[in-house]
């Protein structure tokens, strides 16, 4: 009876993992994803460990060599599997480089696993031996990779914790009931610990079903988190991007294209436009060059900058014409914003030019017209120019 059993458990457990090995193989070939390489190599060697087991099963060997051989390749293909899964496990929580990203020292991971599966296949002379000790493996490297997790909080850490520690539990059940049929006791006679060896493939497809689970689930929050950070430096390049545009590239103020939402945004509260324009720029220009004028541009800006407050808006709207947006300013306070940067001007370079100014304004009412007090505080300006 236990020997059927044990045909239907392994075959029960290398179908799950046939299934589970070739969703791994399809998920990765579909995401492009270079972390899940580690966990198909995981699926892969676990196949592997099972493809041993049924041929040692099938042909029954009788020599100590031969049995040491496929101990040592039963216990290779199985301690790399759950090696690669705590490996796998742990590649959710770096950061590196997607070159970089779930490479994995092979070279060195196999010689190791190579060398402790030779020295097991040497020790174990029987079933029970190499039972224990490939189960306590097991228990050991699992339970590490769920402290790992829960200790790191890797994304939807959950599930994936879960399966190790399930796994890793079951690993030590069975580390146990092999150790039963080592000693001299009531226990090697037992059925129920016969049963639970004949069976326990079964038990360990669930937990490894919990931990293919996981994965998914973690690699799943993994994307979403990268996807979130995508969007929001999307945002702030976008952002950038709008600041840039909306800058006038000599004076550093903004430029005209911010002026409409600037305007729209007043119309809320109200707001003092105040337009000004350069005297006799053109002057400047053909006497001393355009260098000494762009100069002459910054200068005014400046002024502008530090004569209004903090959050009124200094436009260069065209050339040398200049727009201030004052939002909830009193008239007086405007007048004497003006002569404060005419008290700017005053203090000019040595070997620049003097920098005189008209200006109008007007006053934009709450849900007025943007451009009438535009178009006004443009004629107001023309008019002190006249004047």
């Amino acid at each position: 009876m236990e020997l059927l059993l044990w045909r239907w458990s392994t075959l029960v457990q290398i179908t799950s993992d046939l299934m589970i090995a070739v969703f791994f193989v399809v998920l990765a070939r579909s995401v492009g994803r270079i972390e899940l390489r580690t966990w198909v190599n995981a699926w892969v060697a676990n196949l592997g460990a099972l493809s041993v087991t049924i041929v040692f099963w099938m042909l029954q060997p009788r020599s100590q060599v031969v049995f040491a051989g496929v101990s040592a390749l039963y216990v290779f293909t199985k301690t790399m599997f759950v090696v690669l899964l705590v490996i796998g496990a742990a590649g959710f929580m770096e950061r590196r480089p997607a070159r970089e990203h779930g490479r994995v020292p092979y070279g060195k991971l196999l010689v190791g696993v190579a060398i402790f599966s030779l020295l097991v296949g040497l020790a174990a002379r029987s079933i029970n031996v190499l039972g224990v000790i490939q189960a306590t493996t097991i228990a050991v490297c699992l339970a590490a990779g769920a402290v790992f997790l829960i200790r790191n909080r890797t994304p939807a850490y959950g599930w994936l914790a879960t399966g190790f520690a399930v796994r890793s539990a079951l690993a030590a059940a069975e580390s146990m009931a092999y150790a039963t049929q080592l000693s001299a006791g009531d226990l090697a006679k037992s059925k129920t610990v016969a049963i639970y060896l004949a069976s326990h493939s079964s038990f360990d497809t669930g937990a490894e079903w919990m931990i293919a689970l996981g994965c998914v689930l973690t690699l799943y929050r993994t994307i979403q988190q990268e996807l979130t950070q995508s969007n929001s430096e999307l945002r702030s390049a976008r952002d950038d991007l709008q600041a840039l545009l909306d800058r006038d590239q000599l004076t550093g103020v903004f430029n005209r294209r911010a002026l409409p939402a600037m305007l729209r945004e007043s119309q809320a509260t109200g707001a003092t436009i105040l337009f000004f324009d350069l005297d006799d720029f053109k002057k400047i220009n053909d006497t001393h060059g355009h260098l000494v004028g762009d100069e002459c541009l910054k200068r005014f800006a400046r002024a502008l900058q530090e004569s209004f407050r903090a959050g009124d808006h200094v436009i260069r709207y065209a050339g040398d014409e200049f727009i201030v947006v004052a939002k909830e300013i009193e008239p007086a306070s405007v007048a004497e914003r003006i002569e404060i940067v005419r008290g700017h001007l005053r203090f000019m370079p040595a070997d620049g030019p003097r920098i005189e100014f008209s200006v109008g304004l007007a006053h934009l009412p709450v849900q007025g017209d943007p451009e009438a007090a535009l178009r006004a505080a443009d004629e107001a300006m023309y008019r002190d120019k006249a004047a």
